[in-house]
């Protein structure tokens, strides 16, 4: 007798039918519509009268000459590279010492935590935490200053510079012990006959974790920086709450002026619409220099070198058909 075989395939798609749903309605639906509504005039709550542009890029010329937008683009890259510098270093350095088997630190487990608790704050209470200890002009750190010879209270809110270095270090604070554990995870999965090999030939820590465990990393490090592209071009939170764009706009970042034309009174949902098109096509971009610097240079050469032969291959076969 034959067995009827019993296929599972299908109580696989039913699991995943709630995500798919879920991911159409709140995710793809939203995303195609922002993108359709950037080509029209929509404005206002309520407004069911919409009409396509004669000129379909008319609300995307507006916002590239829009001088706030280029000044929040630019705000958003530069707290963006002061915050992902030395969360990546720090990070890297922590995550070598935790996997390094010759230091052997012992308490791993809480400093592990220690370093990641930022991450799982609110962002409404890091930024009231940070308000506080900036104040002016009482503060713990304008008490600090006084304390080691400062002679008056520095006003931090109303310094340019000042609040762009305190949202960058608050960034930095909050996810460089995010970056750790998944550099951890990445070590961890590399192989341990790689390690035990440099060790017989007699290399150090230093030429271990440069010539062994970063070349072994490419795969997180890609994964790390484009994760970190996107979550700092999408900044909004922290900046937000902590300064709301002051003063002057140095704190004003790309997804707070898209807010902004959106919310804040002026309801232009076609030119926000835009800018988040505008927003998705740089980090697309930047997404794939970044990917093709980090490509595998071997394995793109031996591709290119079996597709030579295909080549080859199809042409040897033609001519010997005629």
């Amino acid at each position: 007798m034959k067995r009827k075989r019993v296929s599972y395939a299908k109580y696989g798609y039913l699991f995943s039918l709630p995500f798919v749903i879920a991911f159409i309605i709140f995710m793809l639906y939203p995303i195609l519509y922002t993108a359709v509504i950037g080509f029209t005039d929509l404005k206002g709550l309520g407004n069911t009268q919409i009409h396509f542009l004669e000129n379909p890029l008319d609300n995307f010329k507006e916002i590239i000459q829009n001088n706030s937008f280029k000044i929040a683009l630019k705000n958003t890259f530069k707290i963006w590279i002061w915050n992902f510098i030395p969360q990546m270093t720090l990070a890297l350095i922590l995550s070598a010492w935790f996997t390094s088997g010759r230091l052997k630190i012992k308490g791993q487990g809480f400093f592990k935590i220690v370093f990641y608790m930022p991450n799982i704050i609110t962002a409404a209470t890091v930024a009231t935490l940070f308000s506080s200890l900036f104040g002016y002009p009482l503060g713990p750190v304008n008490d600090l200053i006084k304390t080691i010879g400062g002679a008056d209270a520095f006003n931090f809110s109303q310094s340019k510079l000042a609040s762009q270095v305190i949202v960058a270090f608050i960034q930095f604070w909050m996810w460089y012990g995010y970056t750790m554990i998944v550099l951890i995870a990445g070590i961890l999965g590399i192989s341990t006959d790689i390690f035990e090999a440099a060790d017989i030939d007699g290399a150090n820590g230093f030429q271990t974790f440069f010539r062994v465990t970063l070349p072994n990393l490419k795969t997180i490090l890609l994964y790390t920086l484009v994760t970190s592209l996107i979550g700092g071009l999408q900044m909004y939170d922290i900046p937000k709450m902590y300064q709301n764009g002051n003063p002057d706009n140095a704190t004003l970042t790309a997804s707070m002026f898209i807010y902004n034309q959106a919310f804040a009174g002026s309801y232009k949902y076609n030119t926000a619409a835009a800018a988040s098109m505008v927003m998705f096509a740089i980090i697309a971009v930047l997404s794939a220099v970044i990917f093709f610097m980090l490509r595998d240079k071997d394995e793109a050469k031996l591709r290119k070198q079996v597709r030579a032969q295909e080549k080859e291959y199809r042409k040897k076969m033609r001519g010997e058909k005629v």
